[in-house]
């Protein structure tokens, strides 16, 4: 079979490989993009669609390794002004919401930890402001009294994540990007100056390739002839019942695995990154129950008019972990042209991912340094051919 050309291959369809189409093609380069199953169906499409702007907590409930929050906060203040302008970008409402958001605290040592990333925020020229649990009540009157302090800050939000990805993917389309659906990729090989890549939907080449994959990074990965240390798991989300407006604002948790939105339908989301049942890529991960109880229980407490409000839903989503828990973007070495970008707040980042890997492709100097993120730190072991198609 004759493969078709481009300048680069784009591998996974959710909203960050969408978004890396999107920048490549309004750069002018010829674009192809495959995704296994459907656009934005996996991680992507079940994700509560938070926008992380003031630093995050550190640990997921059962995560190991805490996450560099400091480090991400500038990084998530580069994200968040992108995000100010991607409906303009994209020429679609993709429902982006600047509700302001409180972290809250309810142990003296988490009260401690929300002075620390105030000063990490403002230093980044994100305005954050620390309360203490009778001025947060009076801000936000629906928390309950075990919130010692919170912080406050404008910036947080959320935006659709099932408007996000197809958006991205029409404004790509729009710019000559060739977006094939249920093609997964069977085989990856460099020839000469460019990769060959075989899919079910037809062979590609080009001399450039951008992981983009989520939770199947790795497997990508591997195809190129290189094995790096990401793990795919999924999380849990929860959705109450539609009711009347009740908490205009974001509130997250510095200390547990804590967000709590009430979205525009009446529903409130919860999230938090409670860990679902095993994975098996390509299925849906099983809800476990006594998560859905334990993250049920933290956000009442927290917020204690959810306990008047039904359970309609609880549902899991993909990502890909890596050991560090932190983002991973960049070429892998040994492997030229192969770019790779995954692992912690993808739909945060994804604008900022996606201009940094055009930036990358296209010689640019990227505008954000994450030469200290790139997948060099997660290298297990790197042929020095990659593997024959």
């Amino acid at each position: 079979m004759v493969s078709q050309t481009a300048d680069v291959i784009v591998i996974g369809g959710g909203v960050l490989g969408s978004a890396t189409a999107f920048e490549l093609a309004d750069r002018g380069l010829d674009v192809v993009l495959l995704e296994r199953a459907l656009p934005g169906r996996q991680g992507s499409g079940t994700t509560a669609g938070n926008l992380h702007i003031q630093a995050i907590h550190t640990r997921r409930p059962g995560q190991g390794i805490a996450v560099d929050a400091a480090r991400l906060v500038p990084l998530q203040k580069v994200a968040s002004d992108l995000w100010e302008g991607v409906e303009e970008r994209l020429g679609r409402p993709v429902e982006v919401v600047r509700c302001g958001g409180f972290t809250v605290a309810e142990t003296p040592e988490d009260l401690a930890a929300l002075h620390e990333k105030s000063a990490w925020e403002r230093a980044a020229g994100i305005e954050t402001e620390v309360l203490d649990g009778d001025a947060v009540r009076a801000a936000l009157p629906q928390l309950g009294p075990s919130v010692l302090g919170a912080t406050w800050c404008a910036a947080d939000g959320y935006a659709n994540s099932l408007l996000v990805t197809p958006a991205y993917l029409r404004a790509a389309r729009e710019r000559g990007a060739r977006v094939y659906s249920n093609a997964p990729v069977t085989a990856l090989a460099r020839v000469g100056q460019d990769w060959e890549v075989r899919s079910t939907v037809g062979n590609f080449s080009a001399p450039v390739v951008v992981n983009a994959a989520g939770p199947w990074a790795g497997r990508v990965t591997q195809l190129a002839g290189a094995e790096l240390r990401l793990e795919p798991l999924a999380i849990q989300m929860l959705e109450t019942v539609r009711a009347p407006r009740f908490l205009p604002h974001l509130v997250q948790h510095i200390g547990i695995g804590l967000s709590v939105k009430q979205v525009g339908s009446g529903s409130v989301v919860i999230g938090g990154g409670w860990p679902a049942g095993q994975l098996t890529l390509g299925e849906p991960a099983p809800v476990v129950d006594e998560n859905v109880a334990g993250n049920l229980a933290d956000a009442v407490r927290v917020v204690p008019e959810l306990a008047g409000l039904g359970l309609s839903r609880a549902w899991s989503g993909p990502l890909a972990a890596t050991p560090d828990e932190m983002p991973v973007v960049g070429e892998v070495p040994g492997l030229t042209g192969f770019l790779v970008a995954t692992g912690t707040y993808s739909f945060t980042f994804s604008p900022l991912w996606a201009r940094t890997l055009a930036e990358t492709v296209t010689g640019e100097t990227p505008q954000v340094d994450v030469r200290d993120l790139g997948p060099e730190r997660l290298l297990a072991t790197a042929g020095k051919e990659a593997i024959s198609a």
